[in-house]
């Protein structure tokens, strides 16, 4: 089962301004509703393809780490990496950043990757029983928050 989500939105800054932001994993955090803790694997510290951190997530009692590796990092215009526990490639996020007349668009998307097989051990896990929906409404939050901190 293939299932791919976009939230767009127009952010005050500049696609570099927001590139940055996004690529410092150490702040994802800051952004994010479920994923509260990122951090740089040993061996790496920025955003550059093959880099690989893990994502530490909660959703209320429910919490577990997954590992990213970055596939793509252009500099004010796209951020992608691929998520994997137990070295399974589950889904994969990214971010695409478009200039405007006043700053950015950015475009933050996921491709849900799980067959239908662990289903029901993903619901386990994070307590989420519509992946779909709930993403679509973190990426908000998300992109929200992004857009807080960085129009001044």
């Amino acid at each position: 089962m293939d299932k791919m989500i976009e939230i767009s939105r127009d952010i005050a800054a500049s696609p570099e301004a927001v590139y940055d932001a996004i690529t410092d994993i150490t702040r994802m955090g800051e952004w994010s509703e479920e994923c509260h803790t990122c951090e740089w694997q040993e061996g790496f510290d920025r955003a550059e393809v093959g880099a690989v951190f893990e994502g530490h997530n909660r959703n209320g009692e429910y919490e577990w780490t997954t590992q990213a590796t970055i596939t793509e990092a252009e500099p004010g215009r796209t951020f992608t990496f691929e998520c994997s526990m137990m070295d399974f490639h589950f889904s994969t996020w990214g971010y695409r950043i478009e200039p405007t007349a006043t700053g950015c668009r950015v475009t933050e998307w996921s491709e849900d990757l799980r067959p239908d097989s662990v289903l029901e051990f993903s619901q386990k896990m994070s307590g989420i029983d519509d992946r779909t929906e709930r993403n679509r409404s973190t990426m908000g939050t998300t992109l929200e928050r992004l857009a807080a901190a960085l129009e001044t």
